[in-house]
């Protein structure tokens, strides 16, 4: 193995350009080695564009080239699951965007393929790796707010966009699998557990044939009980909220926190009740603005140097997709 990760991009999707490949050539140990594209010319000029060498017409070129370690996979979500298959059958570690799968089997038919070959395969949520996240976590687990009650997350945006890949019922479309999947890991992240029951209630599109806003309510075996909605046609928000026995926590810019055009800061917004008092007491906590994104290809990169898990487990992903099958289930 090369001195760094040497990282191969399937596809030219957005969320690549402006996110994954500034981070991995912002990070401390990765390159990017190559980029696949089935459209020759285009692949060439996104390439010139973003600083990498070498410029495939297909992926199976791409997963083909010895001297790439690991591949990152931002394909529609309903090929998530084939292409990060045929990657591992090529012995390449694999970072692949939310959802992991179509479904729960698939993510556990995905994982044995890798554990058969000792790859690594981790779903891309790098708002985890955020102080903000962390932070909001640690504060939980102390008893900061006393014990949780409810987790409120809400992520929705507007798409302008008709023939946007997000309304394609065939490539696995739809606002839960989109910006949903974070309401739902947030929440079993702050909880700390999976939820036992769901119930969720959806908008499907008369031409769409998707999810473009649903509601879901979980229960949890500790005593949580949880809601949040999504949406594809809803003003833009992404804010978290846990409410406790003593206190409150309030995340305004949850899921994306740092953008590189942004500057404005990141606050984590506490009110903690003391019994007999009538007024909260409040306070802002003042984060630091780290690229999450690059902090996510860091561990990746770390974790098949060092042959060890990445923060985030398969088994975590798995979890996540049980609980997206629950949710649709219980629209229909």
């Amino acid at each position: 193995m090369a001195d760094k990760i040497r990282w191969g991009i399937i596809s030219t999707a957005r969320i690549g350009e402006t996110a994954v490949i500034p981070a991995i050539h912002a990070s401390r140990n990765g390159v990017v080695a190559a980029v696949a594209s089935r459209d020759a010319v285009r692949g060439r000029a996104f390439a010139d564009k973003n600083n990498i060498p070498t410029a495939y017409d297909s992926y199976e070129a791409l997963i083909a080239d010895p001297n790439i370690d690991a591949i990152y996979n931002p394909l529609p979500n309903g090929l998530h699951g084939v292409w990060s298959i045929r990657a591992a059958e090529g012995g390449k570690h694999v970072l692949c965007e939310k959802p992991l799968s179509n479904d729960a089997p698939e993510a556990e038919r995905m994982a044995g393929v890798f554990a058969d070959r000792g790859l690594i395969l981790m779903e891309a949520f790098m708002y985890r790796y955020h102080p903000q996240i962390q932070t909001a976590k640690r504060l939980i687990v102390e008893g900061a707010i006393g014990t949780l009650h409810t987790v409120n997350a809400s992520f929705s945006f507007a798409l302008t966009d008709e023939s946007n890949v997000r309304l394609n019922a065939e490539l696995v479309g739809g606002a839960l699998m989109d910006v949903g999947c974070y309401c739902v890991n947030v929440t079993r992240f702050l909880v700390g557990e999976e939820p036992v029951e769901v119930r969720a209630f959806a908008d499907i599109g008369a031409q769409s044939g998707v999810d473009e806003r649903l509601v879901g309510i979980m229960r949890f075996p500790g005593g949580a009980l949880t809601h949040f909605d999504c949406g594809m046609r809803t003003h833009f928000t992404q804010v978290v909220e846990a409410r406790g026995t003593h206190g409150r926590i309030v995340l305004e810019k949850a899921f994306v926190p740092f953008r590189p055009s942004a500057a404005d800061d990141v606050v984590i917004r506490v009110w903690r009740s003391t019994p007999g008092v009538e007024q909260s007491a409040y306070e802002e906590i003042m984060v630091e603005k780290p690229n999450q994104y690059q902090l996510m290809v860091e561990d990746f990169g770390d974790a098949i140097r060092e042959n060890r898990a990445p923060a985030y487990t398969i088994d975590d992903a798995i979890a996540q997709m049980r609980v997206i099958d629950m949710l649709y289930a219980a629209v229909r």
